[in-house]
């Protein structure tokens, strides 16, 4: 997947167990492993807006974009259609 999610930096900076933050964002610590492990599919807006308060960050800090080797890139930059 060509989205990185970075929470393990964060987290090492701020002196945080992962039993604190999934507390402190209102999840549980097996979602903040999925997180981690990159095996997320998807993420509520909800939630990533508890993850930048709770981590006092923006969603690029924990959030980065690395093309998957071998994958065509769009250089287009808008959608096809009509």
């Amino acid at each position: 997947m060509a989205i990185r999610v970075n929470i393990d930096k964060q987290l090492a900076e701020r002196g945080l167990t992962v039993a604190e933050f999934a507390a402190a964002v209102g999840i549980t610590p097996a979602n903040v492993a999925v997180l981690k492990n990159g095996r997320a599919r998807a993420i509520r807006f909800t939630t990533l807006d508890a993850i930048c308060r709770v981590l006092d960050c923006q969603p690029a800090d924990v959030l980065s974009y690395v093309p998957d080797a071998g994958r065509p890139t769009d250089s287009g930059g808008a959608a096809a259609g009509g």
